[in-house]
């Protein structure tokens, strides 16, 4: 064997060294991996919620811009209560609107609609969840039986922790506006806050409210428009 000749291959010290850096980049790079996916799906589900929560408070407040205002004040209707249910106390938010379109093809019914907001807990994939309801009715002269009126529901938003409304009346805020009211209250606001996650440890609470007016109808003889105006904060 010729002493001067190089030798060739790896020693086992060396094949081992290489392993463990290896290795050790492998958990880094698995480590990256998991962080970059858990702020996607984190970043996926938040966007998901404020998309909901800033639909549906759109799709209220353009019911609210259509509410339908009468000299009679029993034909306008504005009606909030918090009612107690077994899940603790909830708000239902009823208002008559102007329809922009027939809920019931092929069925009778007027221009004028009863629509009704509330909190319903369904189940899915074996949980629990509580979405916001929108129940749209015809007025086609049941008007006292809301269950029989048929109409469409939708659910507008899903895990939803908590829906509130609150009336100003000219001098204060009240929690409920009640149906025996004479007058629509100048300023409705409504909050809604919505749930990123079912998993409490990652949930997030996101919010989204919007404050809407009724100028008095006296303004509308003064040539001023009736069109209900609104702002948001997210």
């Amino acid at each position: 064997m010729e002493a001067g000749r190089d030798r060739k291959g790896f020693t086992l010290v060396e094949v081992m060294v290489a392993s463990v850096l290896g290795g050790f980049i492998a958990l880094v790079a698995l480590g990256t991996l998991r962080t970059v996916t858990g702020t996607t799906e984190r970043l996926d589900a938040n966007c998901i919620c404020a998309e909901e929560l800033r639909f549906a408070a759109d799709v209220m407040r353009t019911d609210m811009m259509n509410l339908y205002r009468d000299t009679d004040a029993d034909a306008t209707k504005l009606v909030g209560v918090i009612s107690e249910t077994t899940g603790g106390f909830a708000t239902d938010l009823t208002m008559r609107v102007v329809g922009a379109g027939p809920a019931r093809p092929g069925q009778p019914e007027g221009d004028i609609y009863e629509v009704q907001y509330f909190l319903h807990k369904e189940e899915k994939d074996e949980k629990e969840r509580t979405v916001l309801m929108r129940r749209l009715c015809p007025i086609v002269g049941m008007e006292d039986d809301i269950e029989l009126q048929g109409g469409v529901l939708t659910v507008i938003a899903a895990d939803i922790v908590a829906f509130d409304v609150q009336f100003f009346d000219g001098s204060e805020w009240q929690i409920q506006w009640e149906p025996e009211q004479s007058m629509l209250p100048e300023l409705v606001e409504v909050s809604l806050m919505g749930r990123t996650s079912d998993d409490e440890k990652k949930a997030r609470i996101m919010m989204q409210n919007f404050v809407v007016s009724f100028p008095r109808m006296g303004r509308q003889t003064r040539g001023t428009s009736d069109e209900t105006a609104g702002g948001e904060n997210e």
